[in-house]
């Protein structure tokens, strides 16, 4: 396994849920992390825990809203101004709302797709031309298994899940040859905020740190070794 101390990670949607564990994660291997978010309260209550830990490494957090195309390539610019580069992106912020199509809830299919769809779209954006130009750099997309299995009350959710999927593949196929590497994480039911009581047929449903481990792993894999889709279910 490759290390990964004092590599520079944006993480997006890291206020909470899978997010905040993947910054706490990476701060553990010694990345330098810079948390991004809409909740700064939340933002600033992740960032105080993980400088609590004992092997977190420097940490700093800005307010985002990723679907606003301006917003992302601050957070971007903000990493680079503050830490001098940029090596990882993880597209972790999401939305699970209403998704039945028969509900009509046209308010919140616009809100998943903003934030699942453009919002990992504008990430990519406002990295992709450093990473092009230093050859080197990783984009990490969380996807879901509800890009794979659709429900009667996950369409929307799901397709949006589908799109993340499909762009991280598209964008390997772009990328090949680059040096620069990207993975789709498609987590089961994890045991967050955004999942709240949704039963799971009676499985006990992830953890957030099982979602980060999986992002640490395809991190650490040699320069010539691009781990393109990972799937982490629930037993």
């Amino acid at each position: 396994m490759v290390e990964i101390e004092n590599k520079v990670a944006i993480v997006t949607g890291a206020s909470s849920g899978i997010g905040a564990s993947i910054a706490e994660e990476l701060a553990n291997k010694g990345v330098q992390v810079l948390l991004s978010g809409r909740n700064e309260t939340r933002l600033k209550d992740v960032a105080d825990h993980i400088r609590s830990k004992e092997n977190a490494t420097h940490i700093d957090l800005l307010t985002v809203d990723v679907t606003q195309q301006n917003d992302v390539a601050r957070l971007v610019q903000y990493a680079k101004d503050k830490f001098g580069h940029v090596d990882i992106l993880v597209n972790s912020a999401g939305q699970m709302l209403s998704s039945a199509i028969s509900e009509g809830d046209v308010t919140a299919w616009d809100s998943m797709i903003d934030v699942n769809v453009k919002g990992t779209l504008y990430g990519i954006n406002a990295v992709l031309p450093t990473f092009l130009q230093q050859s080197s750099g990783h984009i990490i997309n969380i996807a879901s298994i509800s890009g794979f299995e659709v429900t009667k009350s996950s369409t929307i959710y799901s397709a949006t899940k589908v799109a993340v999927h499909t762009i991280t593949q598209g964008l390997e196929k772009e990328l090949a040859k680059t040096g620069v590497r990207v993975t789709s994480i498609s987590p089961g039911m994890v045991d967050t905020p955004l999942s709240g009581d949704t039963d799971w047929g009676g499985r006990k449903k992830l953890d957030p740190q099982n979602i980060a481990e999986a992002v640490v792993y395809a991190l650490q894999q040699p320069s010539h070794v691009n781990v393109n889709e990972i799937t982490v279910r629930p037993v």
